[in-house]
């Protein structure tokens, strides 16, 4: 019998595989407690992408925003995500920046970081654990596995290896972004992962697009995985991780032991159900299995977001196409794993083919420049056709010899207003002022989680037509209430 721990991804991973990160704080805010006490090993809480967000679609302060969380949290280890070159966006992020980023969200209580690195350059990813090390937080360095027919077993077991040997590690993360992990490779794989790193406590999170993230899982516990990346059941399946309540029943079932208090699912779904209906999101269900996925190997959030571009050429019927030459790109680009920035460049490309209709016509300079290895080393060649393509145009001539900038902090800081904060130092250097200056101008964000004008018409008329769970409702504010019960 083995005990069995979980990192939760509702506030994370779960909203940006299901809403692209528009999830507001006041939406989680009455979950937090329920969160907080539920016994979670860390709650996986933010990155780089919800602070874009944030900030670009709602002029929210992801800073602020972090705050309220964390408080709501404050007894948990909470963490983010970070590439090892970028923070936010896909150019390069000079190393003063990255390492300010990290102190910063230090002092603002996330002590956990997940790191990964597509390409595997593992100096750079060493260096970035070693500075969350320094600087008093647990690197999380994630296996990024992908179905590509250049990463077999053992070179994924072998970088393992290599993390769990760095100061400070104390777990190591394996991670299936497209969804693509197969329960067969998956009896393979993870059992070499877990010989290669002997005893460090390893993490496994597979997202559920095929439906297959679950058997996934019971292959890493078979294997000695111990710590489960799942989602409250609204903010589950599909292309997001498997519900903890499935996965508590299973472990259970298994004959291993856990240590959530399950009497906090209930209310931390109803939350995320209520939020869902909030934000213009339907509560999450499984996906129906779809081979092409083995093909594409599109991470869940992408999807949307081709769609959205074929739309704005008024070509949305051109999708099932774009699904059609996204394998063809990945093996022409070096099969690299699909996921950030990766699968974006990709998938990017493959639209630009299908809307131009002549292939690699148009290539974006973040391709070019991925294909000269810029991001880091690419595990086989470009094809040859594709690459004399890439060097013959005007944007390769000019990326010639770049070396990555390297400004020192206070170079950086002689850009900007004296006396700015880090945050907003950050936010200013990795945005632009306008984007700053709108964020401030709209005032504090939000935290109160009343319910909208438009939720309570709703929750009325299921009242009225009997459709609902809910049996009554009682709104009061200063002068006037309202109470409303069902007929029996």
């Amino acid at each position: 019998m083995t005990t069995i721990e979980f990192v939760d991804q509702t506030l994370r991973d779960g909203q940006q595989s299901l809403w692209g990160l528009k999830m507001r704080p006041y939406q989680a805010a009455d979950a937090l407690e329920h969160l907080d006490r539920a016994g979670y090993r860390v709650v996986d809480l933010t990155g780089p992408g919800m602070f874009t967000v944030l900030l670009r679609t709602f002029k929210d302060d992801p800073w602020a925003a972090t705050d309220f969380l964390t408080q709501g949290l404050k007894n948990n280890v909470v963490r983010c995500g970070m590439r090892t070159i970028s923070v936010i966006g896909f150019n390069h992020t000079p190393d003063s920046i990255i390492d300010l980023w990290i102190q910063t969200l230090i002092k603002h209580g996330v002590t956990s970081f997940w790191i990964y690195d597509c390409l595997y350059d593992m100096p750079t990813m060493y260096r970035l654990a070693k500075v969350i090390h320094d600087n008093g937080g647990v690197a999380v360095p994630a296996v990024m596995y992908g179905l590509t027919g250049a990463h077999d077993d053992d070179f994924f077991a072998q970088r393992a290896k290599e993390m769990a040997s760095w100061k400070g590690v104390q777990t190591i993360y394996v991670e299936d972004a497209a969804g693509v992990l197969k329960p067969e490779r998956a009896a393979t794989l993870l059992p070499a992962i877990r010989a290669a790193t002997g005893t460090i406590p390893l993490e496994l999170h597979c997202h559920n697009t095929t439906g297959l993230a679950p058997l996934n899982y019971i292959e890493g516990i078979k294997a000695g995985f111990t710590i489960l990346h799942t989602a409250s059941r609204p903010m589950a399946n599909g292309p997001s991780l498997p519900s903890t309540e499935a996965m508590t029943t299973i472990v259970e079932s298994m004959g291993h032991t856990h240590g959530l208090d399950k009497s906090t699912f209930a209310p931390v779904a109803a939350n995320f159900e209520w939020a869902a209906r909030d934000a213009g999101f339907e509560p999450s269900v499984p996906a129906e299995y779809d081979p092409r996925i083995y093909d594409h190997q599109l991470p869940g959030g992408m999807t949307g977001t081709l769609i959205s571009q074929l739309q704005q050429h008024g070509m949305a019927d051109r999708f099932p196409a774009v699904l059609e030459e996204i394998p063809r790109v990945r093996q022409e680009l070096a099969s690299p794993i699909m996921a950030t920035p990766f699968s974006q460049f990709v998938g990017i490309q493959a639209v630009l083919n299908v809307v131009t209709g002549e292939r690699y016509k148009l290539i974006p300079d973040e391709v070019i420049r991925y294909a000269m290895g810029h991001y880091g080393p690419l595990i086989r060649d470009v094809d040859p056709t594709v690459m004399d393509k890439i060097l013959d145009s005007a944007r390769a001539k000019e990326f010639q010899g770049w070396v990555r900038p390297q400004p020192s902090l206070g170079e950086i800081r002689a850009q900007f207003t004296p006396g700015i904060s880090d945050e907003e130092l950050l936010m200013r250097f990795m945005t632009s002022d306008e984007e700053v200056d709108a964020m401030l101008a709209a005032g504090p964000i939000r935290t109160d989680p009343r319910r909208s004008e438009n939720e309570i018409v709703r929750t009325i008329q299921d009242l009225a037509r009997g459709a609902s769970e809910v049996t009554s409702l009682s709104i009061a504010q200063p002068g006037w209430s309202l109470n409303a019960c069902k007929n029996h």
